[in-house]
């Protein structure tokens, strides 16, 4: 642990969000996204994850039923990241979402990662994701923490390795 600092075995666990119709959010993060139903609550809340895990997604109707969708603009979450062990991996998932039909709103390398972009049925943005090796993240040059940035993500070679 960093003097005053989190402990660096610290890590965000699961995001959860409010939508407007439990029912279609499930299938959706379900079929895009392939993760796994792990619990629900009546027609009110359920959780998914990936791999087992207790939740990563928890949905909600408790306060948003037959709400609108998300805005764009204004306060609030700005997207949900769901990271991916490898490359490969992260095609896989991108190609699933395409075939699933659902439209991509960004792409982009970062430096320290590769990043796609889309919303679920909510206009709750989501960002699949991966990971280089730290020792290719960029650098400053002083070493100390990194120089992310934004340029293309070349999207037909990243879905040529989809599995």
């Amino acid at each position: 642990m960093t003097a005053g600092g989190i402990d660096p075995g610290a890590h965000v666990g699961h995001v959860h969000l409010k939508v407007a119709n439990l029912e279609r959010s499930i299938a959706w993060y379900r079929s895009a996204l392939g993760l796994d139903l792990m619990q629900r609550f009546g027609d009110s809340a359920a959780f998914l994850s990936a791999g087992g895990y207790h939740h990563h997604v928890g949905l909600n109707t408790w306060f948003s039923a037959g709400a609108p969708p998300a805005q764009q603009r204004g306060v609030g979450l700005f997207h949900l990241a769901l990271i991916y062990p490898t490359r490969p991996a992260l095609a896989t998932a991108v190609a699933r979402v395409l075939n699933q039909g659902t439209e991509l709103t960004g792409a982009a390398d970062h430096g320290v990662s590769e990043a796609v972009y889309l919303d679920d049925p909510d206009g709750n943005g989501v960002e699949l994701y991966w990971d280089r090796p730290r020792e290719e993240w960029p650098r400053p040059s002083g070493g100390e923490g990194v120089e992310m940035f934004t340029a293309p993500l070349d999207l037909g070679a990243l879905l040529g390795l989809a599995r």
